[in-house]
């Protein structure tokens, strides 16, 4: 299970001690790719001295896929509002760094202030005070985002713990919409009337929504973490059904078990977890619009893993909707041919692939003996070993052994489709973690 906020009075001295004995300033990006200098940002409203930037390595921390544009924004945005997304690491780190995005706004999105901070509670808007930092964008506390467009702030030194929720504030006072989001997160965010940036008390926050509004990533400077891990997937990477609030999606209990046996001393990867599940996601095919909801596995996939900061490696759990989706029986070569193109686009990164294979869903109302059929040869060939560097059996992981096309009942959240969190969790032990370890192998 996921480990909360132990005692938030404890962290909330421990990183009071930590902020005023601090004395280095982090170096942040301001390009999409998130390699190039940017300026320096230090925190405020607090004074600092200045002093020799810090060693370390920027990595993923928590990140989400931009899926839609939000319902009902569409001509007055969120005009005058303070959002106050809150977000849980996976790895800690000594500085942050953000990205926002503008995926699917028609205008530049004219963004006056944005603050980080530690959240003082779990399932609370409030912040620790001495952790309120104001983030720049090239050194200016406004940004314009174009349409279509992501930007990444600058870094801000932060001690930022692992697994632990931190709150990313923006304020536009004339935002023009539709406004970039992600639904259905199974975590609580906020908004509030006028400018409450660096509002700590949370009382102004009264409107919540289960929704990641404009944010998209949360890199840390990490001076223990090697790179970045990506799950990409659905809405079984996505966490759908698991407890709104708990983090117990696969990607949280794997950070946690990654964390866990590092913390042992074991010989694992020590990297960040960052989740780019969309419910409803295919391989091959997208929603509608331009740019389109819910865009394809393929057509994401070089922002939302490529595009990701330091990423090592990839777990791609992809093409039960394709199978579901489709309106006749998918040909499970055209899925399979899908995933071949991300594993080689991976590759040509040095990045390693993880294949999973696909969970039965027998007893949902899409099942049918030509459906099971398809899923069985895609993931005869995911075991094959001939299609990814490394498999995690999720199928096995999860299946009824007296009925293998269905969940076991005790993993089934009820819909015969998506786990529960017992699931869940049994879905992130299947993973031999030393198996995550290594660069992608070579291609002659």
């Amino acid at each position: 299970m996921t480990r909360r906020h132990h005692g938030y009075a404890l962290l909330a001295a421990v990183v009071s001690l930590i902020v005023a004995m601090s004395v280095a300033i982090y170096a942040g990006a301001a390009s999409d790719g998130g390699t190039a200098p940017g300026a320096l940002a230090g925190p405020r409203p607090q004074h600092h001295p200045a002093a020799p930037a810090s060693t370390g390595t920027w990595v993923g921390s928590w990140s989400t896929s931009p899926s839609a544009a939000e319902p009902g924004t569409e001509t007055a945005g969120l005009r005058d509002r303070s959002v106050r997304n809150v977000v849980h690491t996976s790895v800690g780190g000594t500085g942050a760094r953000i990205t926002l995005s503008n995926l699917y706004g028609r205008l530049p999105l004219t963004l006056t202030r944005a603050t980080i901070a530690l959240a003082a509670a779990d399932d609370s808007a409030a912040a620790i005070p001495r952790t309120m930092r104001r983030l720049t964008f090239d050194g200016l506390p406004t940004v314009v985002i174009p349409p279509g467009e992501q930007v990444m702030s600058d870094g801000v030194r932060l001690p930022v713990p692992p697994d632990s929720d931190v709150l990313v504030t923006t304020y536009a006072p004339a935002e023009p919409g539709p406004v970039t989001v992600h639904p259905r997160v199974r975590q609580i965010s906020y908004a509030a009337r006028g400018e409450r940036t660096e509002d700590v008390t949370g009382a102004p926050y009264t409107e919540q929504v289960e929704a990641w509004r404009y944010l998209t990533a949360l890199d840390v400077l990490s001076g223990e973490s090697d790179g970045t891990l990506v799950a990409f997937g659905d809405s079984l990477t996505e966490g759908h059904s698991s407890t709104v609030g708990a983090n117990r999606r696969w990607p949280d209990v794997l950070s946690d078990r990654l964390r866990e046996a590092a913390e042992a001393g074991k010989d694992v990867p020590r990297y960040g977890v960052v989740n780019q599940g969309i419910g409803g996601n295919r391989v091959l095919t997208g929603g509608l619009g331009r740019p389109a909801d819910n865009p394809s596995g393929l057509s994401r996939f070089p922002r939302d893993v490529l595009g990701r900061t330091n990423v090592r490696v990839v777990v791609i759990d992809l093409g039960v909707n394709d199978i579901l989706r489709s309106p006749t029986v998918i040909d499970p070569g055209q899925v399979l041919a899908g995933l071949r193109t991300l594993v080689g686009q991976a590759h040509a990164r040095g990045i390693r692939v993880v294949g999973a294979t696909l969970m039965p869903f027998g007893g949902h109302r899409g099942h049918s003996d030509e459906r099971e059929a398809v899923r069985q040869e895609i993931n005869a060939e995911i075991r094959s070993g001939r299609l990814f560097d490394a498999v995690v059996d999720f199928d096995r992981a999860v299946r009824d052994p007296y009925a293998p096309r269905r969940f076991r009942p005790d993993y089934d959240s009820g819909d015969h489709l998506h786990p529960n969190d017992r699931g869940y969790d049994r879905m992130a032990h299947e993973f031999d973690l030393p198996t995550l370890k290594g660069a992608a192998p070579a291609r002659l």
